[in-house]
């Protein structure tokens, strides 16, 4: 500022000269390119003769920048500028090496270029200063006017064709942001084709403008230079061929898009394209994704168009079975097994399986062609053909194919252990080892053995049973098939402690048999004729007394849980003797009334002489002429027994008790008056 103080002085002193010259001295040297003003005679060249007639002397000089102003243009056309003083900016009188232009920010290239009325954006940022500020891009008037010719900072437009060439040559006019921005000259995001009356889809997208607007197909007019001038519109595109050659030549009409789209032209539209169903080979499966030239080699000739397709050989000639796929000792071809979704899986019917010695039924019918028909190892010599499929396994046994899931526990067998004698083709599961085939082993099934699950005893895990022998031997099935128990407490828990056991204390013939059966363990199967086997026959009211009231050590207690009988069930059970007595007193000594009134008889007073197992009462084998010393006779025989046996009390208040013995036999006795008297 120092330095500026005193210059700064001499420019106000100079411009409030009023035109008195004769004694004045120049207040300094100019800067360099005011050179060949220097002097005291040429002073009034800058600052004229009035107070305000400097501004226009310099626009007088620097015309280019006079004009710009003039048209509110540029940096000095700005608001911020314009009207201010020059001599305000740019001083002078401060020496021939003093830089008449001072950059608001410090330098050129720090030049906040909106302040000029042009923001640069894009890629117009990157650019350096010099690199538009030359002469070349100088198009405007001002660059005419310029002092010298030489300054480059004024005479640019801001019209996109005065720095970059117009690729178009005119013919979309001049106005590129209309859809070019300052990004990327290759990239138009103010224009879209599709808002065209012909949108760019599939290859059409990547293909450059020029290879359309500018090919010379088209009627192209030429600019001075000789360039030609492309057009944008109208460009014919009715159909395919206006560009593209029909490779064709005509044999499929002009109508290309019948078949093609623009994705490319080896892709055939299926939907709008060429519908190939309505000719004699439609196209299914896998057909409809085959290259066209993989049948149509030639489009030119009639085979090309319409090759042979009367058999699969036709286009598959190699046979990958070698001749072994037959049908009825033939040859077949190839949609005999397979279909066009694919040669992998078969498509041999089932239907037509069962013509063959093998019927496919049961599960057989679901199982994949392969499963069977398996392929042999690579590179092993093969009589199947280059797809080393076996078309004819074999098939003798089950075992060919199924391996023993019992772990050889039947090889023993005749049929060393062929599936087919337990299962069948409808299932693994269940086996058709039914009851009738169980009746022919040691343990038929009855009652809820035939309720059982075949695992509830030949199951590795069986429940409430002992563990199996030699588990690590059933094969992945985990199924014991030998060895197992058959008798009756071998699995179920004997209640009698052994005690009806042939060997002990009552052996009873038949064992558990005799008394239970299969259906269930309790009730016994104990009924009336098998009782009769028994020390006590049951006859009379006694065929119809249940077994507790006699064998009392049967009646259920409650101290002990109910559950299952299987020896490893871990149940507690009662051990009923069926020691039951036979006398008559044993069992109805609560019902006898008669105490020791018949113990001076014969047989001293047993029950069954006077009664019988049908019923107590009548005493159906007492007779009283024969059994009693008083005979009933007359007019006695008519009387009620409880006419003359009365009830009386017993001793000490004990119970009542009809007294049959002994009664007196006098008439007075009974009678209070004899026959006669009065």
């Amino acid at each position: 500022m120092r330095r500026w103080v005193p210059i700064l002085m001499v420019v106000a002193a100079g411009l409030a000269w009023t035109g008195r010259m004769a004694a004045q001295v120049s207040p300094g040297p100019l800067a360099r390119a005011h050179r060949e003003l220097e002097g005291t005679l040429k002073c009034t060249q800058c600052h004229g003769t009035g107070k305000d007639a400097m501004p226009a002397r310099c626009a007088a000089c620097h015309k280019d920048v006079g004009w710009l102003a003039a048209r509110n243009r540029g940096f000095h056309g700005s608001p911020a500028v314009k009207g201010k003083s020059c001599a305000s900016c740019h001083p002078d009188h401060a020496g021939p090496d003093f830089q008449l232009v001072k950059w608001p920010e410090g330098t050129a290239s720090r030049f906040d270029h909106r302040k000029a009325g042009w923001a640069l954006e894009g890629s117009h940022r990157k650019i350096e200063c010099e690199k538009c500020h030359v002469a070349t891009y100088r198009a405007s008037p001002a660059a005419r006017l310029a002092a010298g010719g030489k300054s480059n900072w004024t005479g640019l437009e801001q019209t996109c064709t005065s720095c970059h060439e117009d690729i178009h040559r005119g013919a979309l006019g001049e106005t590129c942001t209309g859809c070019h921005d300052a990004g990327q000259w290759t990239v138009t995001p103010g224009f879209q084709h599709d808002t065209t009356a012909y949108p760019l889809t599939g290859k059409h997208r990547d293909v450059e403008c020029d290879k359309c607007h500018a090919t010379e197909r088209l009627p192209l007019k030429r600019d001075p230079r000789g360039n030609p001038i492309p057009i944008y519109r109208p460009v014919p595109a009715q159909s395919c061929g206006t560009c593209h050659a029909d490779v064709h030549k005509g044999a499929f009409g002009s109508n290309c898009s019948a078949c093609h789209n623009t994705k490319g032209f080896s892709e055939i539209t299926a939907t709008r394209g060429f519908d190939h169903a309505r000719t004699e080979f439609p196209l299914r499966g896998r057909h409809a994704v085959v290259k066209c030239a993989d049948c149509h080699k030639d489009f030119t000739s009639e085979p090309g168009r319409r090759p042979p397709a009367e058999t699969c050989a036709t286009c598959h000639r190699v046979d990958p079975h070698a001749g072994t796929a037959t049908l009825a000792g033939k040859a077949a071809d190839c949609a005999a097994c397979h279909g066009e979704a694919g040669f992998s899986p078969g498509v041999f019917p089932a239907e037509r399986h069962n013509q063959t010695r093998y019927p496919l039924e049961g599960k057989h019918a679901l199982v994949r062609c392969a499963d069977c028909h398996r392929r042999e190892p690579a590179g092993s010599a093969s009589r199947w053909g280059a797809a080393r499929v076996v078309i004819r396994p074999s098939f003798d046994a089950c075992n060919v194919c199924h391996a023993d899931q019992h772990g050889g526990q039947l090889a023993a067998r005749s049929d060393r252990g062929e599936c087919a004698a337990c299962h069948k083709p409808a299932g693994w599961k269940p086996s058709g080892f039914d009851r009738t085939a169980h009746a022919r082993t040691s343990l038929p099934l009855d009652g809820r053995h035939a309720e059982l699950d075949c695992r509830a005893c030949h199951g590795d895990a069986r429940k409430g049973l002992r563990p199996l022998p030699n588990a690590a031997r059933l094969g992945k099935a985990r199924f014991a098939l030998t060895g197992l128990e058959t008798g009756c407490a071998e699995c179920h828990a004997d209640p009698h402690a052994g005690r009806f056991e042939p060997q002990g204390a009552r052996p009873v013939a038949g064992g558990c048999a005799a008394c239970h059966d299969a259906r269930a363990f309790a009730p016994a199967a104990v009924d009336v004729a098998r009782h009769q086997a028994f020390s006590f026959p049951l006859s009379g009211a006694h065929r119809a007394t249940l077994c507790q009231a006699c064998h009392r050590d049967m009646i259920p207690r409650t101290d002990r849980p109910a559950g299952s009988t299987l020896v490893a069930a871990g149940r507690a059970m009662a051990a009923p003797r069926f020691e039951a007595r036979s006398d008559c007193v044993g069992c109805h000594a609560e019902q006898s009334r008669h105490g020791n009134q018949f113990a001076e008889r014969k047989g001293k007073g047993s029950c069954d002489a006077c009664h019988d197992e049908a019923a107590f009462a009548p005493a159906s084998r007492f007779d009283h002429d024969r059994d009693a010393a008083f005979k009933l006779e007359g007019g006695h025989r008519p009387v009620p027994c409880g006419d003359c046996h009365k009830a009386t009390s017993g001793a000490g208040g004990g119970p009542a008790r009809v007294v049959y013995r002994p009664l007196s036999g006098k008439c007075e006795d009974c009678h209070a008056r004899k026959p006669g008297r009065d």
